[in-house]
């Protein structure tokens, strides 16, 4: 799969493309990820990429016309190129969205800065996303989440595939609790069913911690989650333990 980070800031990826799974991913051509500076876009003497908003107001605006012509330019190389803006406006950023870009052959990221892109670079996308109700600088430490998350779903970018099918928010629920050696630390044991060497009980009680912890911490996710009808039950009784303490 390949990426391309259209931002005015390609220094901010250089270090993390080199590391971890994604600099394996990149050397091994997993995944190939382009940054391009917009700032090559622009015309004139001091290279203008950002403006003074029509109708006064603070702050400044990015200028469309060298966001457009990158685009122009991918979309001439691709046609098939999927063109997003980040952006707070944009669709919320979870493991489905990831899943669903995962399927794209080519991802192109536009990284916002300032108060906002121009209004009429939207004309030329086919996508806008955000990360979530809060504010960041600009858009690049999005785009790094973004190719992390989808990169990490493609074949042969993860070490051992299985492992996403126990992950997070795969079925909707947080993952159990995980412990490694020492069996005791602090005066802090392991769950002694993860020492019994009985798979039957360890799953089920890696599944009801699932359970617990969403209930606890996430309960927003609970109703789009894949619940079977003992999920329900085992909720519907820790909800009257609590209740009734």
């Amino acid at each position: 799969m390949r990426f391309t980070v259209l931002t005015l800031f390609p220094d901010f990826f250089s270090s993390p493309l080199k590391t971890s799974i994604l600099g394996k991913a990149i050397k091994h051509q997993r995944i190939k990820v382009e940054v391009i500076n917009i700032r090559n876009f622009a015309t004139g003497k001091h290279k203008m990429t950002d403006d003074t908003p029509y109708g006064g107001g603070r702050g400044m605006v990015m200028k469309p016309e060298p966001i457009i012509r990158a685009i122009k330019s991918i979309k001439e190389d691709n046609s098939e190129a999927w063109v997003t803006l980040l952006s707070p406006q944009g669709r919320l950023f979870n493991q489905i969205l990831a899943g669903e870009l995962s399927q794209k052959t080519h991802l192109v990221l536009i990284c916002g800065h300032y108060e906002d892109v121009d209004q009429r670079v939207r004309y030329f996308i086919d996508d806008e996303i955000s990360l979530g109700d809060f504010i960041l600088t600009g858009g690049e430490p999005a785009a790094l989440c973004i190719i992390d998350a989808v990169a990490r779903l493609l074949p042969g970018v993860i070490g051992k595939p299985q492992s996403l099918e126990e992950e997070s928010f795969r079925e909707g629920l947080l993952e159990y609790p995980q412990y490694t050696r020492p069996a005791e630390y602090a005066g802090h044991k392991v769950p002694e069913i993860l020492l019994s060497g009985h798979h039957k009980n360890i799953t089920e009680w890696r599944r009801r911690q699932m359970l617990l912890r969403t209930l606890l911490l996430r309960p927003d996710l609970l109703p789009k989650a894949h619940l079977t009808e003992e999920d329900k039950e085992f909720l519907k009784r820790v909800c009257e333990q609590i209740f009734h303490e």
